[in-house]
């Protein structure tokens, strides 16, 4: 797994390309969003459009790193998922819980 990090009008944004799984990918995602509110960006936007797979782990380090962003008076969102992943956030009635969006341009303005 690697992210790769970027700004777009004041929203940190994190492109995470490869497996979202149980050890490296997920601490690497907490350890990520962790400096960033460290930093003091507190908007942070996950574009998983190039991530082919997530396990449970994954999914609790989403939970879990939402939970952190939120309560430090942050706002974490969600854009590009795949159909996969959608799937498994409706299942577990998550995508209720992110803010989710088809396209970086509707997902960066929603910040503000």
């Amino acid at each position: 797994m690697r992210i790769d990090t970027r700004t777009v009008n004041g929203v940190t944004v994190l492109d995470i390309h490869g497996k979202v799984t149980i050890g490296e990918g997920s601490v690497e995602i907490r350890n990520k969003v962790r400096e960033l509110l460290g930093e003091g960006n507190k908007n942070i936007l996950l574009n998983l459009g190039d991530v082919s797979y997530v396990d449970s782990s994954g999914i609790g380090e989403l939970v879990s790193s939402f939970t952190t962003v939120t309560n430090q008076g942050g706002q974490l969102k969600l854009v590009n998922l795949t159909r996969r992943l959608r799937e498994l956030l409706a299942i577990t009635k998550l995508l209720t819980v992110f803010d989710c969006y088809e396209d970086e341009d509707t997902a960066v303005q929603s910040f503000s």
